[in-house]
C-alpha cells in the first residue's frame, strides 16, 4: 500500500514532534521565537522560578507595541513613565538572557512581524511563535507560525518546546488574478466575509492556486496576517521561487552552501497531489472588488461601491442583533451607501500593511490625485529599514508634501496606545487588521481597507472606489 499523499502542514508539523500524549496533545520543538516589548510577563515568570532562557540563539526581539512613533529612536525621548519602564525592562531582559534585540535606538527596530521576514529570521519549514495573535503573518514564507499567550512564551523560553493539539486542515484555492485597484487586503477581507470570523476555528489554512502564486511575498504577508481574523490558528503559503528570491541575501538567511542545501529542502515543502484536507474552499480572485468594513468585526465587510446591509437580510435573530449593535456603534444606517460615511482621519500602518510595497502603493495614489490631504492622516512604516527605504525612494517626501504625517516604526494606531488613538465617535479609515469596538480608542469607529483605498480616502476626504483613481 502506498503512503497517503502528504499536505504541506504535515511536512511542517511532523518533523517537529518531540512526543505525543494519549489525549492527542503533541510536544512541538520551536525553531524560532520572536519577542516584543510585551514579553516582560514571561521574563518575570522565569526570574521567579530561577529558570534561564534555554536557546537565546533561536530568539529575536524588537519593541513595537509600546513604542511611541513620534518619540524618536531613544529612550530619553519617551515621556510616559509606564511605557519607559516597559521599554527599559525589554532592554534589560533581552540583554540578561543573551537574546539579540533591536532596541529603540537600533535602525532595524520595528513591528515584529515586519522585522522577522525582512531580516531572514523567518524561513520556510520552521515552526515560529510569538506572543502576538498576528504571528500567522510569517506563514507567507512557508513557516508554521502562530501566536501564543504569555505563559506559553515563558514555556518556550524555558524549554524551546510547546504542547499543542494537532489542528484540522483547510485549503483555500484561489484562482485568477486580482484586478487593478484590488489588493491582498481586499482578498483577505473577502475571504473572511465568506466564511466568517469563526469559519476557520480549529484549522490551519493553506493558501494555494494561481491567485496566490501571483502574489509577492509582501502581499502574501498581508493575506496570512489576516488569517487569524477568520478564527484560524495559522495560515501559510508553500515556498516557491518568489520566496527564495525574497530571502536570498537577507542578514539572517543561510549563506553559501547552506543556502543551496536549504533551498533544496524548501522545494520539498509542497502539498502532494491527492492529499486530503478537512475542508476546502475556492475563491475567484478576479471577482473580488475593493472592500471596506462597515461594522465592528472583519467579517462585516462589503464592496466599496456597496450599501450598508439591511437588518432584514440577517440569517437569524442572533445575527440581526449583532448587526444592529454594530450599526449603532458605527453610526450607520441600513441601506446607506458606505461611501456616504463621513471620514475624520486615516491611519496607514500596522503589521498588515506597512511594508515598502504598501507605501509605494500609497505614494502612487497620492501622486495621481495630487494636492493636499483632506483629513488628518498618519503613516507609520513597519520598520526602520522600511522607513529608510521609503525616504530613499522619495515616498516619504511625497507623503509630507501632501500633508500626511510621516512617523517612526511601531504598532501605532492599530493598538491605540501612546495617544495615537481615534477620538470617541470619530471615524477612521485604517489599513490595520481589527475594527473591534474600542480597538483604536474609546468609542472609535474603524473601517478596514487596503493601502490604496486609505490613500484615496486621505486625499479626497471620503471613502472612494480607488479604481476610479487608477
Amino acid at each position: 500500500m502506498q503512503p497517503a499523499a502528504a499536505t504541506l502542514f504535515a511536512k511542517l508539523w511532523e518533523p517537529h514532534v518531540v512526543t505525543s500524549r494519549p489525549d492527542g496533545r503533541t510536544l512541538l520543538f520551536i525553531d524560532r521565537h520572536l519577542l516584543h516589548d510585551g514579553s516582560f510577563h514571561a521574563f518575570a515568570r522565569l526570574r521567579e522560578k530561577g529558570i534561564p532562557v534555554a536557546h537565546a540563539e533561536l530568539c529575536l526581539a524588537t519593541p513595537d507595541h509600546y513604542v511611541p512613533t513620534d518619540a524618536g529612536r531613544s529612550l530619553a525621548m519617551v515621556k510616559d513613565p509606564t511605557v519607559l519602564r516597559v521599554l527599559r525592562d525589554f532592554e534589560s531582559n533581552t540583554a540578561a538572557a543573551g537574546v539579540q534585540a533591536f532596541t529603540l535606538g537600533d535602525a532595524r527596530q520595528g513591528i515584529v512581524h515586519v522585522v522577522g521576514p525582512e531580516q531572514g529570521f523567518t524561513l520556510p519549514g520552521v515552526t515560529l511563535v510569538c506572543g502576538d495573535s498576528h504571528t500567522s503573518t510569517h506563514g507567507a514564507l512557508g513557516a508554521l507560525a502562530f501566536g501564543i499567550g504569555a505563559s506559553e512564551v515563558a514555556h518556550v523560553l524555558a524549554t524551546q518546546c510547546l504542547w499543542q493539539l494537532p489542528p484540522r486542515t483547510m485549503r483555500v484555492l484561489i484562482e485568477g488574478r486580482l484586478a487593478p485597484g484590488v489588493y491582498a487586503k481586499d482578498l483577505a477581507l473577502a475571504f473572511i466575509r465568506a466564511i466568517g470570523t469563526s469559519g476557520a476555528t480549529g484549522h490551519v489554512v493553506e493558501y494555494a492556486g494561481d491567485g496566490v502564486r501571483g502574489l509577492t511575498i509582501e502581499q502574501r504577508c498581508t493575506l496570512c496576517n489576516m488569517t487569524i481574523e477568520a478564527g484560524a490558528k495559522a495560515g501559510f503559503v508553500g515556498p516557491d521561487d518568489v520566496t527564495f528570491a525574497y530571502l536570498e541575501g537577507r542578514p539572517l538567511a543561510p549563506k553559501g552552501d547552506a543556502w543551496k542545501a536549504a533551498v533544496a529542502y524548501w522545494r520539498t515543502l509542497v502539498t502532494e497531489e491527492g492529499a486530503l484536507f478537512d475542508r476546502e474552499i475556492a475563491l475567484d480572485a478576479g471577482k473580488i472588488t475593493p472592500m471596506v468594513t462597515w461594522g465592528t468585526s472583519p467579517e462585516q465587510a462589503i464592496a466599496i461601491d456597496g450599501y450598508v446591509p439591511d437588518l432584514r437580510d440577517a440569517r437569524d435573530d442572533d445575527e440581526r442583533k449583532g448587526m444592529a449593535s454594530a450599526l449603532a456603534y458605527m453610526g450607520l444606517a441600513s441601506g446607506q451607501p458606505i461611501t456616504d460615511a463621513a471620514i475624520d482621519q486615516v491611519f496607514i500602518g500596522s503589521c498588515t500593511n506597512s511594508r515598502i510595497e504598501d507605501l509605494r502603493i500609497v505614494a502612487d495614489v497620492v501622486r495621481r490625485i495630487g494636492g493636499r490631504a483632506r483629513v488628518p492622516t498618519l503613516v507609520s512604516p513597519g520598520s526602520g529599514a522600511v522607513k529608510r527605504q521609503a525616504e530613499a525612494e522619495g515616498l516619504a517626501a511625497t507623503f509630507v508634501a501632501a500633508g500626511l504625517e510621516w512617523r517612526e516604526a511601531g504598532c501605532s494606531m492599530c493598538v491605540g496606545m501612546n495617544g495615537e488613538t481615534v477620538a470617541p465617535q470619530k471615524r477612521c479609515v485604517s489599513t490595520s487588521n481589527r475594527n473591534f469596538a474600542g480597538r483604536q480608542g474609546r468609542d472609535a469607529r474603524t473601517h478596514l481597507v487596503s493601502p490604496a483605498t486609505a490613500a484615496a480616502t486621505a486625499m479626497l476626504g471620503r471613502l472612494v472606489d480607488v479604481r476610479t483613481v487608477l
